[in-house]
């Protein structure tokens, strides 16, 4: 079995976007807004937890989240080699 590397990609990036979306506004919901530096802010330029920061963590995780997901399914692809494809 191989994956569709475009489709797992784009999986991958609306999954990782939308929970770091959801996540960002968990925290502002239940500890409010707060310009603190954290672990994602220092990885992803821009992103804070107030809801512009939410925003450009929404499409750094996107971008971030459908590299990941091609180099993944393009791995896996050459590891696997096609074996069980065939019936």
């Amino acid at each position: 079995m191989k994956f569709n590397v475009t489709a797992f990609g784009i999986t991958c990036g609306l999954v990782w976007g939308f929970g770091v979306f959801a996540l960002t506004w968990w925290v502002i919901f239940f500890d409010g807004v707060s310009d603190a530096p954290t672990f994602l802010g220092h990885l992803y330029r821009g992103y804070a937890m107030t809801p512009l920061g939410s925003l450009i963590g929404l499409v750094w995780a996107l971008a971030d989240g459908f590299v990941g997901g091609i180099v993944f399914a393009w791995l896996y692809n050459k590891l696997a080699g096609g074996k069980g494809d065939r019936q």
